[in-house]
């Protein structure tokens, strides 16, 4: 299966954007997020905060609580009484 990027919850700082891409490249976030602020910087922010705000709105949330929830619930365990 080809991998998928998402917006990370469980890591956010302000959208989650950031640490799924670091998921995504497997890197640090905290260079992500440093990397974002630099190139913000240099673009006079508008560029860097257009993009986030579209990936905060297009980038699926990776639902990591319910993943664990299914992988902790029995699979059909039917008792007879």
């Amino acid at each position: 299966m080809a991998k998928q990027i998402y917006r990370l919850q469980s890591s956010k700082m302000i959208g989650g954007v950031c640490a799924g891409l670091a998921d995504y490249l497997e890197i640090d976030s905290t260079l992500i997020r440093l990397l974002f602020v630099a190139v913000g910087l240099l673009t006079a922010l508008f560029p860097m905060f257009l993009f986030y705000i579209i990936a905060w709105a297009i980038m699926p949330v990776k639902d990591e609580v319910g993943a664990i929830r299914k992988a902790e619930k029995p699979k059909n365990s039917k008792t007879k009484s």
